[in-house]
């Protein structure tokens, strides 16, 4: 990956790629998760544990194969499981039905089962070789022969085994290899020579792309928001341009939802029905409620919480602003540390100012308030329900409800001032 950060790590719609992997696990009802990381991964570890705190990490101090790196997490691997799930983290689209899928095929009397694809081309992939339905050996593409290589039915790396079998399979697996490493691949034909049954899963290439570098881990990533546009326009949410949509992994949408073009959600947003989100907006840690509408060029920060029928207009920010139902931030402001009640109006190029330099405050703002355009709202501050603030108004102190707060320097006029400036200018100007 050319990075100074583990390529597990990595990042596919705001999710690392090894948690993708836990999840697609934890979806499947696998019970028990065990990691293998290399020495000196205590980052990769200590998200893991983050994210499945239950998860058994065991590291390969040795890289001796895939094989080898099983075996390292042969505590486990002992535990007396049912069924025994080897996957890769760096294959992040392999589905929870797809390892339901092998997982049936293990209780329909397989002993191991791969996990295969058609590839469009199999140059460099182990091929799966059949007998009868039934898989005899996988063949690495170098040792394959003519015939064996027009075989597209391709290795995607994950399989299963039957849980009585799994730790002996492996451990007779040996190195009898140039490279004298231990492979996993080898765990069929040692099933094969004990008379077990290995069969086939066939997935969808795309689903089982691996990530090696970063042209990989935009495909990947290309995969998900295509799979995930389908996903959402299926449940009734209406996409202007599809392909200019971005969702992150945990983005929760309902149905009649419509998002105009070039919208992106980051993580942890939800939007409620018949909510728009009009052109160019970015999400991110976001409540959008029922009817809401946000944009376009709008940027919602975490802790955004949007009330029913209430808007955000063009060019306003709003973090940790819990925005209450009916109430309008038009256009131009920043809202930050801040309560708007319902049906209050913010005018143009208004801005709580909630940081000064060390801490953050608050701002209060009350049901049906009007706050003029080009206002400061220096917080800590509370403006009362129904009153009103004057257009450019910098205000520092508490408002009561229903008052009139102006906050600015009196407008004084000097008749012909402009007239006699300009005259005593022209003998300067050459």
């Amino acid at each position: 990956m050319r990075s100074s950060k583990p390529k597990v790590l990595h990042e596919v719609a705001g999710r690392p790629m090894v948690s993708h992997v836990l999840a697609t696990a934890q979806s499947a009802q696998c019970d028990d998760l065990a990691v293998v990381v290399g020495p000196g991964r205590e980052d990769v570890a200590a998200l893991v544990q983050a994210f499945a705190p239950n998860a058994q990490v065991f590291v390969q101090n040795e890289r001796l194969g895939t094989a080898h790196a099983a075996l390292a997490a042969r505590a486990a691997l002992a535990g007396g499981h049912d069924e025994v799930f080897i996957s890769f983290a760096d294959t992040p689209l392999v589905s929870g039905e797809t390892l339901l899928k092998m997982s049936a095929a293990l209780k329909a009397g397989a002993d191991i089962v791969v996990l295969g694809f058609e590839a469009r081309d199999p140059t460099g992939y182990g091929r799966l070789l059949q007998q009868d339905g039934a898989l005899v050996a996988i063949r690495e593409h170098k040792d394959a022969t003519e015939a064996e290589r027009a075989v597209r039915l391709s290795n995607a790396g994950w399989m299963g085994f039957n849980g009585a079998h799994a730790l002996n399979l492996l451990g007779e697996i040996g190195n009898n290899n140039a490279q004298k490493e231990y492979y996993l691949t080898d765990a069929v034909e040692v099933a094969r020579a004990k008379g077990l049954c290995a069969v086939v899963v066939v997935a969808d290439e795309d689903e089982v792309m691996g990530v090696n570098d970063r042209v990989q881990l935009a495909a990947a990533e290309a995969v998900f928001q295509h799979r995930t546009r389908l996903h959402w326009m299926r449940a009734g949410v209406t996409m202007i341009a599809p392909e200019t949509v971005f969702f992150s992994h945990d983005t929760e949408l309902s149905r009649d939802v419509v998002l105009e073009p070039n919208v992106i959600f980051g993580p942890k947003v939800q939007v409620g029905e018949g909510a728009v989100i009009h052109a160019n907006c970015h999400l991110e840690g976001t409540k959008v409620a029922a009817k809401a509408t946000i944009g376009p060029f709008a940027r919602l920060r975490p802790g955004s919480d949007v009330g029913e029928g209430a808007k955000i207009g063009n060019f306003v920010e709003t973090k940790s602003a819990k925005i209450a139902a009916g109430a309008k931030v038009n256009h131009l402001s920043y809202i930050g540390d801040a309560e708007i009640g319902s049906k209050a109006n913010i005018g143009a190029g208004t801005i709580t100012c909630n940081y000064d330099g060390f801490s953050k405050f608050k701002t209060i703002i009350g049901a049906n308030a009007f706050v003029g355009s080009n206002s400061s709202l220096v917080a800590p501050v509370s403006i009362g329900e129904g009153a009103y603030v004057g257009s450019g108004s910098v205000v520092t102190q508490d408002v009561s409800a229903n008052a009139l707060a102006v906050a600015r320097g009196r407008q004084v006029e000097k008749p012909d001032w402009a007239s006699a400036f300009r005259a005593r200018q022209k003998p300067k100007v050459k």
